[in-house]
């Protein structure tokens, strides 16, 4: 066996055990403590990191607060999103200084860090509920995700594959008419969005 191969296996795990990192200002220890429990009180002066979709952000003169559903965290501590990250409740995560919810909008993705400060009741609908309050220090507004078309060129199987729309395995869907044999070739692009 060539003394390359394993140098290769760990030049590769190396590399991508590098790739997923938590961001600098997210990195420490933090309580695994859950909203849910949050809710119930007695977890005061809990350092916790957690994330999630904003509802709402509004600025005070005291500085901003951020409404947020909150989701589990990955590996990089960016919340998880669709049915893989259920909710896990809600909480508000107040920092000093004023952040503008024309940035802070619903639906971005949003991890703090802080301290837990009791709960803030608030309405939702006609419910009340009691939101974990978490004094952040660090208040990290994740990039949006980008929406992967796939490359140039990309055929929508949905559209009828690289020999057009109508094509069913052999004939077009016309019967044997149709667009006739050799009908106009449709490819669709589809748009990459930044």
């Amino acid at each position: 066996m060539s003394l390359y191969r394993p140098l290769t296996l760990a030049a590769a795990i190396a590399l991508l055990g590098g790739c997923v990192t938590v961001p600098q200002p997210l990195q420490g220890t933090y309580t695994n403590v859950t909203t849910a429990s949050a809710q119930q009180g007695g977890a005061g002066g809990t350092h916790v990191r957690w994330g999630g979709e904003i509802i709402k952000t509004e600025p005070g003169q005291q500085g901003t607060c951020f409404y947020v559903l909150s989701r589990p965290l990955d590996s990089e501590a960016r919340p998880i999103r669709g049915s893989e990250g259920e909710n896990q409740g809600r909480f508000v995560a107040c920092h000093t200084g004023f952040y503008d919810p024309e940035v802070f909008t619903r639906g971005r993705e949003l991890t703090v860090t802080g301290t837990l400060h009791g709960t803030v009741s608030q309405k939702v609908g006609d419910f009340d509920y009691a939101y974990p309050r978490v004094e952040a220090n660090v208040v990290y507004l994740w990039p949006k995700r980008v929406a992967n078309y796939g490359y140039p060129g990309y055929y929508d199987p949905y559209w009828g594959g690289p020999w057009g729309p109508g094509y069913y395995g052999g004939y077009w869907g016309g019967g044997w008419g149709g667009y006739g044999w050799g009908g106009p070739r449709v490819i669709v692009v589809q748009p990459v969005h930044r």
